[in-house]
């Protein structure tokens, strides 16, 4: 079934991204450019919160991992945390390009977020990028004590990508059984390779992350091409078959996202385990809507997720 065009389901107020977003084809010829890209942030309020680089050691003899760490100055007692994932098709991002709105976060909701490098594919497939997660899970549970925080209020999150790897991070706690994650927070989250090769429903994927670019980075992570019959679960959450004892979840997507079924159907067998779950579906709204910070629904979108966290950190 073909995409159809879907320019007039988009809300007026989220199509200026959709003009100022390169239109550019993945290619590992233009990875270096794509990952030099910075897009423009708003000017960020001033905050009172700590920043530090850190480095969890690496798991196996894999290199150590870089963190972002922010901490919000003058709450009491150990904080809350959010490990966070970015996102970036599992072959571009990094934290840095997240701080201003990391630090913003962490003050408003009173807590520390922990934001991950782990490394790119395709120069680091499966299953090196979720260890490096897990890596990062690790120090910041051991570590706690030192660095303030209440190991029993640390959940992850990431968007995109990084909501893949948050959900597969989170499959993979669960199973090694080592740290308790309190939530995870996946915002569209990239779950499933099998939407590379099954029937796009017709009014998803057209914009700013379509089926072209979403076998480029499930090839990319895999290492081979993806919908074959032996994909881990630790990296396409959606190939898990038991999802019971996972910790409460928070989904949300668009209506026009490329990833809107996988996610339905991610939290449609999450309620029937038994996982405490929330999701939020936006009309006409694409991948990565919420950038877009005058546009009412991407508002809503950033108000339901902040209030949230606020409840899977604070209760």
């Amino acid at each position: 079934m073909a995409t159809l065009d879907t320019r007039h389901l988009v809300d007026p107020e989220l199509a200026p991204l959709l003009d100022a977003w390169p239109n550019v084809e993945l290619s590992v010829e233009m990875l270096p450019a794509i990952r030099a890209r910075s897009l423009p942030r708003p000017p960020a309020p001033p905050v009172d919160v700590r920043f530090d680089r850190m480095e969890a050691p690496g798991r196996d003899g894999a290199p150590a991992v870089p963190l972002h760490v922010y901490r919000a100055n003058g709450a009491d007692g150990a904080l809350p945390c959010i490990l966070h994932l970015h996102g970036g098709g599992y072959v571009a991002g990094k934290a840095s390009e997240l701080t201003d709105i990391h630090r913003a976060l962490a003050a408003d909701l009173a807590c520390a977020i922990v934001s991950v490098d782990y490394r790119l594919a395709p120069e680091t497939c499966f299953p090196g990028n979720v260890e490096d997660c897990y890596a990062a899970l690790d120090f910041v549970m051991r570590e706690a004590d030192a660095l303030g925080l209440d190991r029993t209020r640390i959940g992850v999150m990431g968007e995109s990508a990084g909501g893949g790897l948050a959900a597969g991070l989170a499959l993979l706690a669960r199973d090694r059984g080592e740290h308790a994650l309190a939530f995870q927070h996946l915002i569209y989250p990239m779950i499933d390779d099998r939407t590379c090769t099954e029937p796009p429903h017709p009014t998803a994927g057209e914009f700013i992350w379509n089926r072209a670019k979403n076998v480029f980075g499930w090839t990319a992570l895999l290492g081979h091409a993806p919908g074959g019959a032996d994909v881990s679960p630790y990296a396409a959450a959606a190939r898990a078959t038991d999802l019971a004892g996972l910790p409460p979840t928070f989904i949300s997507t668009g209506a026009l996202d490329l990833f809107v079924d996988e996610d339905l159907l991610y939290a449609r067998r999450l309620i029937a385990a038994g996982v405490p779950t929330e999701l939020h579906v936006y009309p006409g709204a694409f991948h990565a809507f919420n950038l877009v910070p005058g546009a009412r629904t991407a508002q809503q979108s950033n108000r339901d997720s902040r209030e949230a966290l606020r409840r899977a950190l604070h209760g």
